[in-house]
């Protein structure tokens, strides 16, 4: 089914879908007679990471994507977003074994440079550690404490009431339907001078965009890329160390 025929389904989306065949993209007849014939007005569409104003950036069979001109997010709007049943369902096809040797060099590259920035036995939260907490035993293992929370797997929301040393989240901010809500939270659980390490693989240009695997992943909502993180870094007036292409530390 496409976009056209999905949209038909609600009038908001007939909106969205309104404002991004307004722009000069592309011109077929399918698209011309379907929204000629709506008579709607474009909608704003504010980002959901910095509240700037966003613009049509790509969309493919399943669904459109937004960016941001302000903080470069790209994501997918309210209305295409996964239920929490079917993130749930998807998130249990996953296969993270915290003792299978093949996702723990994985998660070194996390893991290996964050660990070169810690004290002794510092302590810290991995947010959205999934059903495998593998990269706890790992942090752990080199000698450190780690509180665990993921709304899923391992809900424990008094974690975010405390505060940490460092905090990780590994392939979690591409999930977040409300990133500025909750980068907030685990920036304001972050004590001075600590590290915050994500992993996320980052977007680049369009071109590069159509092709990526990444964004098939239905869970898949929001898409970083190096001037997302750099906005973040100013944005928090913090430190940032990109040092992978899906590895980002930021210190306090």
């Amino acid at each position: 089914m496409c976009l056209i025929q999905q949209a038909q389904a609600s009038k908001s989306v007939f909106a969205y879908f309104h404002t991004i065949i307004s722009r000069p993209r592309k011109t077929t007849p399918e698209y011309t007679v379907h929204f000629a014939t709506l008579n709607l007005k474009p909608i704003p569409m504010a980002c959901p990471l910095c509240k700037g104003n966003t613009e049509f950036f790509f969309e493919d069979e399943r669904r459109p994507y937004q960016q941001c001109g302000k903080c470069a997010l790209i994501f997918i709007p309210a209305e295409f977003h996964p239920t929490r049943v079917e993130e749930k369902t998807q998130y249990d096809l996953h296969e993270n074994n915290p003792n299978d040797h093949g996702y723990r060099k994985f998660l070194s590259r996390l893991a290996d440079p964050l660990l070169k920035k810690l004290p002794p036995n510092s302590a810290g939260l991995d947010f959205g550690c999934g059903p495998g907490p593998a990269l706890s035993m790992i942090l752990k293992e080199a000698g450190h404490q780690v509180a665990l929370h993921d709304p899923f797997y391992h809900p424990n929301p008094t974690a975010l009431k405390a505060t940490y040393d460092f905090i990780t989240a590994t392939e979690v901010l591409e999930h977040l339907h409300h990133p500025q809500r909750d980068l907030k939270a685990i920036w304001n659980c972050l004590r001075q001078s600590g590290w915050l390490g994500l992993m996320t693989k980052r977007a680049r240009d369009r071109e590069a965009f159509a092709k990526w695997h990444y964004k098939q992943d239905p869970t898949h909502v929001c898409f970083w890329s190096d001037a997302s993180f750099q906005w973040l870094a100013d944005h928090w007036n913090a430190r940032l160390e990109l040092i992978e292409p899906d590895v980002a530390l930021f210190q306090k």
